[in-house]
């Protein structure tokens, strides 16, 4: 499976923080916003990503990210040139995405949860049909929102709703099977001229191919595209780091955990760090695992 971060858009709910760059570069606590959602990609287990943003974006984003092989992954990049609409990313992706499964993360979606990775990983297996992760929310008015039958099966997803007896949020994390990108080439723009995304999972839902993966009570969603939720989310980061001890979406720590790179690389990592808490982190965590291989086992 490939993956897909839809890094674009004005960031005009963000203005000015958006004025002179764009919002996935903005801090989520320690971090920029687009870490957060190349690290979910990761904890899948996705290693050949694309990122797409804006013409003026574009190079700031290469700047940061590179081209991925010291994390042990392959990122590319394309341009969309207007916004477009979310399922844009897939009639921009198709050459990238070779007739392959993808999972399509949008920049600005701060995702964490104990069962979140064992979610990941079972969503990336997806060879047929499509996978929507989905959280409770207390305003169904301002998102997306799926509703169920008595078997939880997924019944409708609205735009939107006025009024709506779920209050099920279908969050920016999208896995799909090859037939996406001529799904996504079918689909004729909405009133605002963009290619929505709803019209895409509708047309799995309404095929019978639409599974939701429903979030639990304990995991934690950000749409971090105005400024009380870039703020929150950045709050929520700042107290788990602070009380645990514990980085999240560290992409170093991530890249090692999942086995893209060694312990070698990882180091070479930490050493190229100019000296700041992210290097402390990952010195730390070399020490801790160095000093384990001395730990006898159970006997």
């Amino acid at each position: 499976m490939k993956g897909i971060i839809l890094a674009g858009g004005m960031g005009t709910r963000l203005y000015p923080l958006t004025r002179a760059t764009s919002k996935q570069l903005l801090p989520v606590y320690n971090k920029p916003l687009i870490y957060y959602p190349l690290s979910v990609l990761m904890l899948a287990g996705i290693r050949e990503i694309l990122v797409i943003s804006t013409p003026a974006d574009l190079p700031v984003m290469k700047g940061l990210l590179g081209d991925g092989a010291e994390l042990g992954i392959s990122l590319r990049y394309a341009v969309q040139e207007a916004p477009n609409g979310i399922a844009d990313a897939f009639v921009i992706g198709r050459d990238f995405g070779e007739g392959q499964p993808v999972c399509l993360v949008l920049g600005d979606n701060v995702f964490h949860g104990q069962d979140l990775v064992e979610r990941l990983e079972r969503a990336s297996g997806l060879e047929a049909g499509a996978t929507v992760f989905a959280i409770q929310v207390s305003n169904p008015a301002l998102y997306g929102i799926v509703s169920f039958d008595e078997r939880r099966r997924p019944l409708r997803i609205e735009e939107k709703p006025r009024n709506s007896a779920s209050h099920w949020a279908v969050t920016g994390l999208y896995f799909y099977d090859a037939r996406v990108y001529d799904f996504a080439r079918t689909l004729r723009p909405s009133a605002r001229g963009e290619l929505e995304i709803t019209d895409l999972n509708n047309l799995y839902l309404a095929r019978g191919e639409l599974r939701v993966e429903r979030l639990s009570r304990g995991a934690a969603w950000f749409d971090a595209g105005s400024s009380d939720s870039l703020l929150a989310a950045g709050n929520y980061v700042q107290v788990l780091e602070t009380r645990q001890g514990v980085m999240v979406s560290c992409l170093e720590e991530i890249a090692y955990r999942k086995g893209f790179i060694d312990r070698a690389g990882l180091a070479r990592l930490a050493a190229g760090i100019p000296n700041s808490g992210l290097r402390k982190y990952l010195q730390d965590l070399l020490a801790e695992e160095s000093a384990m291989e001395g730990v006898p086992g159970d006997l």
